[in-house]
């Protein structure tokens, strides 16, 4: 891949959860082109392994459930083995579940076939809370012990959402909110033991999970993406390119030393656009 610019990252041992997916793997080989050895980790080690594969010596791919704990620290010790202690944690396990979406963005009475707010499901909400809050707060409590006595670095991955929820998402939109919050308190916590906390927050990025949301099966836009372009004074979707740079930037402690606590919109101007 083509990256904006390098950073001196050989001396740096990066984890990344949610690292077999489309953003995520990009962050994997964007930091390992800068010298960093990177860890894939993934519930999906296939696709983890796929990524550490077309990156080569300095990644390797780790089967790890960000729900347990356990697998959390097996991880950890499988990295210590080879690389030693983690430097950057990049907290990239997300995402939203169908049982939590609504059909309609308001409220429409009396309408039939429709699933409304009354009918999302209390295991989709807690499943898309646990997978975004709850695997935050573990994959961090497990690596953030690498780094008390040294410094490190904490990335989270927020959303548009944190800032302004969408519609048919309420627990999303919840979730990414909590992503945000927690990322400074973090940044505050950890501040005497110079670990640096920020999120970056991306716009709309045509990924596995949102395609049939954006796009029709025949790749016409839906009436979802023409909302949402014309709520992008940048009229596009963002490139998963869009974001090395800034990944690059928070991952440099000599670029961003001073940065903690942010949560960075990398969003075409949609958090700054108030529609008129």
């Amino acid at each position: 891949m083509k990256i904006p610019f390098k950073v001196d990252l050989s001396h740096k041992t990066v984890a990344i959860t949610g690292a077999g997916g489309v953003i995520c793997s990009e962050f994997a080989k964007a930091l390992a082109e800068c010298g960093a050895k990177v860890a894939l980790l993934d519930i999906n080690y296939q696709a983890a392994q796929k990524y550490a594969e077309e990156i080569g010596e300095n990644a390797m791919a780790i089967s790890c459930d960000c729900l347990d704990k356990k697998s959390i620290e097996e991880a950890r010790q499988i990295i210590h083995g080879k690389w030693g202690k983690v430097n950057i944690l990049i907290n990239g396990a997300g995402g939203n579940n169908p049982k939590a979406t609504c059909d309609n963005e308001y409220m429409t009475p009396d309408l039939e076939g429709v699933k409304d707010f009354f009918a999302l499901e209390e295991s989709g909400l807690r499943f898309v809370f646990d997978l975004n809050i709850t695997s935050a707060f573990l994959v961090s409590q497990v690596f953030a012990a690498d780094m008390v006595k040294t410094g490190g670095n904490i990335i989270n991955i927020s959303s548009m959402n944190a800032f302004t929820p969408l519609t048919k998402i309420p627990a999303y939109s919840a979730a990414k909110a909590g992503i945000s919050n927690f990322t400074q308190w973090l940044a505050v916590h950890f501040a005497p033991c110079n670990i640096r906390c920020n999120a970056i927050a991306p716009g709309f990025f045509v990924t596995n999970q949102n395609r049939t949301l954006l796009f029709t099966e025949d790749g016409q836009p839906t009436a979802r993406t023409g909302k949402i372009l014309s709520a992008t004074p940048m009229n596009k979707f963002g490139e998963i390119s869009d974001l090395i740079g800034c990944l690059l930037w928070l991952a440099c402690d000599e670029a961003s030393g001073f940065v903690t606590g942010s949560i960075i919109p990398v969003d075409g101007g949609f958090s700054a656009y108030s529609g008129v």
